[in-house]
């Protein structure tokens, strides 16, 4: 139990009662400052036990399904502490409240629940109000213990909801030779716990209703991420996938004890900050058309336009051969069978390299290799080599727009299209800048809106440099890109096993793009073991050379080489 709490009770408990009323708001005040559910109920019966001199007692929540839940079970006589945070579960099976849809009488705590009474029991030996206290006396047969005071008290809200029952065991008074004589619970006493058990009904109520909207903002967020990872099947799981790095990079920076990192560290509600920026660092995705985000080749818009380039290749190879063929007839005709012959060969060779250029066209129009200049020209060069009739209308091989597209130097992507994929993290910022985020969540938009910044300050949407960016920020960027680095879920590239992936981080590294002792840690903790164990496919997993990382040195040699300069 808390200090404040423990010194509180022991002021209470020397007081008279107009003072003891002005203790007992003290306690509630301190009941509702913990955050942990479990704690609390913990504290509500340390308390009681303490303010009583109890030597045993229980206290219950109330279930979903309308059961009594034993939470802290504790008896000094018997050395006995289960639940709560001892560490050691309680044995013993939920109490209903209601049995066949009639309340449950029988037991004394769904009694009193029930029955919303306080039930003072001065010798559970005894006859008293018709309760049948048999199980009593023969669980103290059994564990050797003598049941005597017993005090059991609903706890409700202001709203009269149930959300608890407290129940304390045998009050003591100290003698005046130091032993403990056990003795009823006077009505004073009953008062002081009733009116304890009533504020922590409001501090529990509270609490509960604090977690309750704590659940129900993380699944939001949530399920907002996973509208976005459903709206395109090639970018399925990269919301979830980014937040399980980033928390990863997060625990690995604060356990670090060494480098330029080791003073740094997150709180529980900085990670809970972080974990929730994470969630929603594409959220403005809502806002990209599909046919950019779901743009799986160069040439795609509502269908793949290769398959309109083939054609155009077909009629034109066939308009190729027919005249061709026309003129090997007349060679033959001529009787000069060695030009025909010369005929068919340029034929075969024609026909031979509109079929390498259409294959190389579909390999273009893939997106999956870089694009160089020589290649760009060479489209351009295919596409205007000829012009084909259809529908009485001459084209080009290839329109210009599809030679725009085509000579994309690297992904599916042109430059208007990037600009409008781009603009999801403007609106991502928009959006969570837009909303009243309480104190402890203030920083989400910065968080995730730094996720495509680079540490040299030519990233975007603000061109944000190192010294300008948070740590949690700088983190979401290595896990937006090592996750996109890794998925097979991407159209125009092959899966890429880990070590190329760690060998294109190393680079970025070396070129600025990432921060640099963020990715150390994130190679030193082996965390693209631990994700790659859960999100990847057994082919991509490779064994990782780290000397062959670039830019990476060893922790022990990178900080031994320091401390020798």
């Amino acid at each position: 139990m808390s200090e404040s709490i423990s010194e509180t009770i022991s002021d209470i408990v020397q007081q008279d009662l107009h003072e003891q009323v002005d203790h007992l708001i003290k306690v509630g005040v301190a009941l509702s400052s913990e955050k942990d559910t479990t704690k609390l109920l913990e504290q509500i019966l340390f308390a009681a036990q303490q303010l009583t001199h109890a030597d045993g007692g229980t206290i219950y929540s109330v279930t979903e399904d309308n059961q009594l839940k034993f939470e802290t079970l504790i008896n000094h006589t018997l050395n006995m502490y289960m639940g709560g945070t001892s560490g050691q579960a309680i044995p013993f099976p939920n109490i209903p409240l209601q049995i066949e849809g009639q309340a449950n009488l029988n037991a004394l705590v769904a009694f009193a629940a029930n029955k919303d009474l306080v039930v003072n029991i001065p010798d559970a030996y005894q006859p008293f109000d018709g309760f049948d206290m048999t199980a009593a006396r023969e669980m103290d047969k059994k564990i050797g213990y003598r049941t005597q005071s017993v005090l059991t008290i609903p706890m409700k809200n202001h709203e009269g909801e149930l959300n608890g029952v407290l129940q304390l065991i045998n009050a003591q008074k100290v003698q005046a030779n130091g032993e403990c004589e056990i003795i009823p619970f006077s009505p004073e006493i009953q008062r002081l716990v009733d009116s304890l058990a009533s504020q922590a009904a409001v501090a529990l109520t509270n609490r509960q209703l604090i977690d309750d909207m704590q659940t129900l903002f993380q699944s939001f967020t949530k399920l907002i991420a996973q509208a976005i990872d459903e709206k395109s099947p090639y970018t399925g799981g990269h919301c979830r996938r980014v937040p399980e790095i980033t928390m990863l990079l997060a625990q690995a920076v604060n356990q670090v004890d060494y480098g330029p990192l080791s003073e740094f560290s997150m709180t529980d509600k900085d990670m809970y900050e972080l974990n929730i920026a994470a969630w929603l660092h594409d959220c403005g995705k809502v806002g990209t058309p599909e046919y950019v985000m779901d743009k799986a080749t160069k040439l795609e818009t509502i269908a793949d336009r290769i398959h309109l380039v083939e054609s155009r290749f077909e009629i034109y190879k066939r308009d190729v051969q027919l005249d061709y063929q026309q003129q090997i007839i007349e060679a033959l005709h001529a009787n000069k069978q060695a030009y025909a012959q010369e005929l068919q060969q340029q034929l075969n060779a024609k026909l031979a390299d509109l079929n390498d250029d259409f294959e190389f066209l579909r390999k273009a129009n893939i997106g999956g290799e870089f694009m160089s200049p020589e290649d760009q020209k060479r489209v351009e060069e295919i596409g205007h080599q000829a012009e084909v009739n259809i529908g009485g209308q001459q084209q080009n091989l290839l329109s210009d727009d599809e030679i725009y597209n085509l000579q994309i130097a690297r992904g599916t992507l042109n430059n208007e299209e990037r600009s409008i994929i781009n603009r999801h993290i403007e609106i991502t910022i928009d959006m969570l800048e837009a909303l009243p985020f309480p104190k402890h969540l203030r920083r989400v938009p910065e968080y995730a809106g730094g996720h495509h910044e680079k540490m040299d300050g030519t990233g975007y949407p603000r061109q944000l440099t190192r010294e300008q960016m948070s740590v949690p920020a700088r983190m979401m960027a290595i896990a937006d890109i090592f996750e996109a680095l890794t998925a097979a879920d991407r159209p125009y590239k092959p899966a890429k096993s880990l070590s190329q992936c760690l060998k294109i981080l190393g680079f970025m590294k070396k070129d600025n793009h990432i921060d640099p002792d963020l990715f150390d840690i994130f190679v030193d903790s082996g965390i693209y073991k631990v994700f790659a164990k859960e999100f990847l496919n057994p082919e991509q997993i490779d064994e990782v050379d780290l000397d062959k990382i670039p830019g990476y040195v060893r922790p022990e040699l990178r900080y031994q080489s320091k401390a020798v300069t």
